[in-house]
């Protein structure tokens, strides 16, 4: 099928971007093109005009200050995959976009357009939630600031007006690490929906450490359930933990009951297991089922896609 009919701008600063949005009811921004382009040619989108914003050179860089990780919205996912600075200042989400898709989607799409899309199956979505990030947005009105928490508000649906733009994430940095005590065989993980780790050393961990695991639908890649887990260990215990999930539920939402359930403890095994297994309480009844999943089967494996991702962010073997 053929999209229907629309005009077309290019659109060279933000400013102009924003300009257009005001002067033509119903346009959308092209950037990537991913998640639009598809629902044109459905024709379940159509937008009396589109504003090409690919070209807008100020969308498109990557920085590190004050703590924080900046990524412009038109940063592709593979450019974030392969950035130094990101994989330096935050290897979560460097691993993360290095999952997203195939080579075309990485090289195309972008972080903005993906947020704004605000697919439920989103992995962008789930590890900003845990990182606690927070949505830079530019409208006519000048420039604002919002908590990622605030920004998704269900399935396809954000907080950003129809004039405004999506100008870029910040998350903070992630500099902790995690390195074996002894002369084990070390605890390297895969990529696969299970990625078991198979060491067998003693692991040592300072600081803030984190990690994104997801069963993915074998086609599209996109998350089935994907949790996102950041924790800090001082002194071999767990004193705080940021936990959250997607892909089966609207929104990504954190997941306090296994927070809790961590803090506080010493990060072994039995005690991870125990934490995860908390997750279904703070899931609600909104879970949900299609042809790819059910809603009882993605519930069951949430707490499982939580537990590797805190293995392998620990170093921890598992089976």
């Amino acid at each position: 099928m053929f999209a229907a009919d629309f005009d077309y701008h290019k659109a060279t600063t933000v400013a102009e971007a924003i300009q257009l949005l005001g002067a033509h009811q119903d346009a959308k921004l092209l950037a990537g093109g991913h998640s639009l382009i598809p629902l044109m040619k459905l024709r379940l989108a159509r937008p009396s005009a589109l504003i090409d914003i690919g070209g807008i050179a100020d969308l498109k860089s990557i920085s590190v200050t004050n703590n924080s990780l900046r990524i412009g919205a038109l940063v592709t996912h593979g450019t974030v995959a392969s950035s130094p600075e990101v994989q330096q200042a935050n290897p979560l989400v460097a691993e993360m976009a290095a999952g997203i898709g195939d080579p075309q989607v990485r090289n195309w799409g972008t972080v903005g357009g993906n947020i704004v899309h605000a697919d439920p199956s989103s992995d962008w979505g789930t590890v900003l939630t845990a990182m606690e990030a927070s949505i830079e947005i530019q409208g006519p009105s000048g420039t604002r600031t919002a908590a990622v928490g605030d920004f998704f508000q269900g399935a396809f649906e954000t907080t950003i007006g129809d004039d405004e733009i999506v100008t870029g994430v910040v998350v903070p940095t992630l500099v902790g690490h995690v390195h074996e005590a002894d002369h084990g065989h070390g605890h390297g993980h895969d990529h696969d929906d299970h990625g078991h780790g198979h060491g067998h050393g003693q692991v040592e961990i300072h600081g803030q450490v984190g990690e994104y695991a997801k069963m993915s639908h074998p086609a599209s890649f996109y998350a089935v359930v994907g949790g996102a887990v950041v924790v800090t260990v001082q002194d071999n215990r767990c004193t705080a933990a940021k936990i959250a999930v997607g892909g089966l539920i609207p929104s990504p939402v954190r997941s306090p009951s296994v927070e809790n359930a961590l803090v506080g403890k010493e990060l072994t095994q039995e005690n991870v297991t125990a934490a995860a297994n908390h997750l279904p309480d703070d899931l609600g009844d909104n879970i949900i089922g299609d042809l790819f999943a059910s809603a009882d089967f993605r519930k069951a494996m949430a707490p499982i896609e939580v537990k590797h991702a805190l293995f392998h962010a620990i170093g921890l073997a598992h089976h």
